[in-house]
């Protein structure tokens, strides 16, 4: 199934339509459901995500919203909000970073709010931002680095057909720790 942009979406405010999920980008008003996954989710996210904690609060949600306003503007980073289609809720969030539009790729990364973990969500989310990469950004290259230990992250690359490349040493700072993790890579058809 092909990842769907919303009719009438410009590049800057697009939203995807992909197998029950709607990606859009994250509003203002958000921020509540926002912080409450994100709390919801710190036992099975903090290890890798370290900003993700239990005070997480709206002004950091809402700052981080703003920083992902600035690097769409800047054409550098496609974040979006995860949300189910049929019903609005939240699900967590994924996106496109670290573009690097003269060598025509990017990083792909994702989380999903522990209550809906194991769903297939991480891995259709993979696989609709891909297809949006490629067809519609059109990069050549999207990378999921997956810090060495983080299993589940690394089944959601693997099931979304995404190839192991290799370990890449200190690629990753986690808690201001250098830590190795895995290269996975997808390119277009």
């Amino acid at each position: 199934m092909k990842a769907v942009i919303a009719a009438g979406a410009d590049r800057k405010s697009s939203a995807i339509v992909f197998e029950g999920l709607l990606l859009r980008p994250l509003e203002d008003g958000d921020a509540p459901v926002f912080v409450e996954a994100v709390r919801e989710s710190v036992e099975s996210i903090s290890r890798w995500m370290p900003w993700a904690s239990h005070d997480y609060s709206a002004a950091q949600a809402l700052e981080w919203f703003a920083a992902c306003r600035a690097q769409r503007a800047a054409a550098t980073a496609l974040e979006f909000g995860i949300f189910s289609q049929d019903t609005g809720i939240f699900l967590g969030g994924a996106g496109l970073n670290e573009i690097r539009r003269d060598h025509r790729f990017c990083n792909l990364g994702y989380w999903v709010r522990q209550s809906r973990q194991g769903q297939g969500i991480a891995s259709r989310c993979v696989r609709a931002l891909a297809a949006h990469a490629f067809a519609s950004e059109g990069l050549q290259r999207v990378e999921i680095v997956v810090a060495v230990g983080n299993t589940a992250s690394e089944k959601v690359a693997l099931k979304s057909g995404a190839l192991r490349e290799g370990i890449a040493r200190n690629r990753l700072m986690i808690n201001d720790l250098a830590v190795p993790a895995h290269m996975f890579s997808l390119a277009p058809a």
